[in-house]
């Protein structure tokens, strides 16, 4: 994913990408019901998985990510030059597209299988967390 930090004082105010890493943690008890297919799981890591990848990597991955507020977030250069183009009404942070994700995860899980933390690498040393304990 790219983006760029709108009005920020730094190289990081021009597009630049990241091979972002996210990790997702569920806190809950393993399924203990022996006629259940999910034997010994507090959930399928597939479909674990398949919510992250559809509702973030999905729309994020290859994505230009950019403040809605900047000038240039609407200009013809960008539409037409870039295929997917997200507009935020934030500026595009490790830390505040990292909170964007968790309220977009939270409601996905059930009370059993409970989001308890989030880690969003920008790069292999710096990165973002979220703790379900610390809100």
């Amino acid at each position: 994913m790219a983006h760029a930090l709108y009005g920020y004082d730094g190289p990081c105010k021009n597009i630049h990408g990241h091979t972002y890493h996210l990790s997702v943690t569920l806190m809950g008890t393993p399924i203990m019901d022996s006629s259940d297919v999910k034997l010994g799981m507090v959930v399928d890591f597939g479909d674990l998985k398949a919510i992250v990848k559809d509702t973030i990597l999905n729309t994020y991955d290859h994505a230009l990510v950019l403040n809605e507020d900047a000038p240039y977030s609407k200009s013809e250069v960008i539409s037409n030059e870039f295929e997917k183009v997200i507009l935020v009404p934030y500026q595009p942070t490790c830390e505040n597209l990292l909170l964007s994700f968790v309220e977009k995860l939270k409601p996905l899980f059930p009370v059993n299988n409970q989001l308890i933390s989030i880690r969003l690498e920008e790069t292999p040393t710096s990165f973002a967390e979220w703790n379900a304990s610390d809100n």
